[in-house]
C-alpha cells in the first residue's frame, strides 16, 4: 500500500516512515510543507495520505488544503488527517464531500498502534475514522436537530475514550493483518474492543449526514 505522509516535525515524520514500512506500507512521498504535499499528492496518487494540519509556510491549515485541493483533482483520493488540532472550517469541507475515504486523528490521543494501523487501511479502504473528540469540536457550535438528533447526551457521555498507557513499539516481523473492521464507517475506540459499537457508527454516519447537507 502506497502512502504519502505530511509531517513538519522530522522526529515524528521519521517515526511514522519507520512505522509504516514495518507494518508493509510503502512510503512514495515524506514532505514537511503545504506546496510539496499538493505536488506529492497529484504525481504519486497514493493509496493513502497521512496529513498534519499545520504545516509551513504559514503553520496555519496548508496541510488540509493541499488534501482538499488534491480531492476536487483525484476524487475520492483518501486521506487521513493526524493533528494536534481541529481546523474546523477545512475540516468539515474535507468530510462533508460524500466521497468517503477520509479519517482525522488527534495526535496526543494516539495510545494504540494496531488500531492506528488499522485506521489508515479503513481510510484507505474508503471508509471513514474518525476520532470522538474531532466529532465533538465540529458539532461544539451546531444545533442538534435533524439527523443529529440521534445524539443524545447520555451517547455522547459514552463515547470512546483513548486508553492511558504508552505503546510498545512495533516489531519488524509483527503481524501486519489487523483484524477487518466490522464497518468502514466509524469511531476510533478503546483497543479492549474488538469492533466499532453501533453506537459508535451512528454517530459518525449521523455527523457525515449533517455535514454533507450544510
Amino acid at each position: 500500500m502506497r502512502v504519502v505522509i505530511a509531517e513538519d516535525l522530522a522526529l515524528l515524520r521519521d517515526g511514522l516512515i519507520r512505522l509504516l514500512e514495518a507494518h508493509t506500507f510503502t512510503v512514495v512521498a515524506a514532505v514537511d510543507n503545504g506546496p510539496d504535499l499538493h505536488t506529492a499528492l497529484i504525481d504519486h496518487k497514493p493509496d493513502v495520505a497521512v496529513v498534519d494540519v499545520r504545516l509551513p509556510p504559514t503553520f496555519t491549515d496548508e496541510g488540509l488544503q493541499a488534501a482538499i485541493s488534491a480531492r476536487t483533482q483525484i476524487p475520492g483520493l483518501p486521506i487521513l488527517v493526524l493533528s494536534q488540532h481541529v481546523e474546523q472550517l477545512y475540516a468539515r469541507e474535507l468530510l462533508s464531500d460524500d466521497a468517503g475515504g477520509v479519517g482525522y486523528l488527534l495526535k496526543d490521543r494516539v495510545f494504540d498502534i494496531n488500531q492506528f494501523i488499522e485506521a489508515i487501511r479503513r481510510v484507505a479502504d474508503g471508509g471513514t475514522a474518525m476520532d470522538p473528540a474531532v466529532i465533538s469540536q465540529l458539532l461544539a457550535r451546531q444545533d442538534q436537530s435533524g439527523p443529529l438528533a440521534q445524539l443524545t447526551p447520555a451517547n455522547a457521555k459514552s463515547s470512546p475514550k483513548w486508553p492511558k498507557a504508552a505503546p510498545t513499539p512495533p516489531s519488524p516481523d509483527a503481524s501486519t493483518s489487523p483484524k477487518k473492521p466490522s464497518a468502514n464507517t466509524s469511531t476510533t475506540s478503546s483497543p479492549n474492543s474488538t469492533s466499532p459499537s453501533s453506537d459508535d457508527s451512528r454517530r459518525v454516519l449521523a455527523v457525515l449526514a449533517y455535514l454533507n447537507g450544510q
